[in-house]
């Protein structure tokens, strides 16, 4: 099914949403927190659309290349976990979560939001909702609203700051907008991985694996890796997206070099 959400600005009053659709690398770098390297996977998903196999693949992949891997599900992504996440000292993050750009009264705001599974209301966060770091956001009618964040989140919301993070984000049109990939940026993140425009879950959970056994093998450049994975899994077969990467100045570095 198409993998798409969409939200709406959350300041009191009930707004009408808008759906938008638009080998391995050896001994890696030390994380100046434990002393190994660390990946996340926040898997925002699992209650509604789980895929243990894509877990299993992935996190295989992960500790292959020497990372100690992390599992964030469901219930435990909250607005607090997002803002207390620079401070868990991981190197790369995969966000396999729905997200979608901001929409409201039939138009879309030019901003890109990532969705938690905390429930909105309009009591909660009140000041990062009056300030535009949240917005209420659902995948359709069927489903209930719940808080999303956007890039003003991840500059200020966010306790603390990234080193030198990859970010993978799964969602759809994460990359449309370079909004939450300069924000990511400009809290520490070293690279950030998206697609441009509406992606189907099935093909996502099948490309981000490869995309990790790229990302891993040695001496190959972000760049590259971009390249091999849009040339062997492909854009999306019906909505044509296309994984990206920022910042390119970044595109020659590897995963080691980004991760140091």
């Amino acid at each position: 099914m198409p993998w798409f959400g969409g939200v709406a600005i959350a300041l009191g009053v009930m707004a009408i949403v808008a759906f938008v659709r638009t080998s391995p690398i050896g001994e890696p770098a030390s994380s100046s927190h434990s002393g190994r390297v660390k990946a996340a996977i926040i898997d925002q998903l699992c209650s509604l659309q789980p895929n243990e196999d894509f877990i299993q693949q992935t996190t295989e992949e992960l500790e292959a290349c020497g990372f100690e891997v992390d599992l964030h599900q469901g219930d435990d992504v909250t607005v607090d976990f997002c803002r207390q996440l620079p401070s868990y000292g991981y190197n790369l993050i995969i966000f396999r979560a729905h997200s979608g750009l901001l929409g409201s009264e039939g138009e879309t705001i030019r901003r890109t939001c990532l969705f938690t599974n905390e429930p909105y209301s309009e009591a909660k966060h009140v000041a990062e909702q009056l300030s535009d770091q949240l917005a209420k956001a659902r995948i359709d009618e069927n489903h209930p609203w719940v808080f999303s964040i956007g890039d003003e989140f991840v500059t200020q919301g966010m306790r603390a700051g990234f080193d030198h993070t990859v970010i993978i984000m799964m969602g759809c049109s994460c990359r449309y907008l370079e909004d939450l990939a300069q924000a990511f940026i400009e809290k520490g993140a070293s690279a950030y991985l998206a697609w441009d425009a509406t992606v189907d879950l099935d093909y996502v959970d099948e490309a981000t694996p490869y995309l990790m056994r790229q990302l891993c093998m040695d001496k190959v450049a972000i760049r590259e890796v971009v390249t091999s994975t849009m040339n062997v899994v492909g854009p999306d077969p019906k909505h044509e997206a296309v994984l990206k990467y920022f910042p390119l100045r970044n595109g020659d570095k590897t995963l080691i070099q980004l991760i140091e």
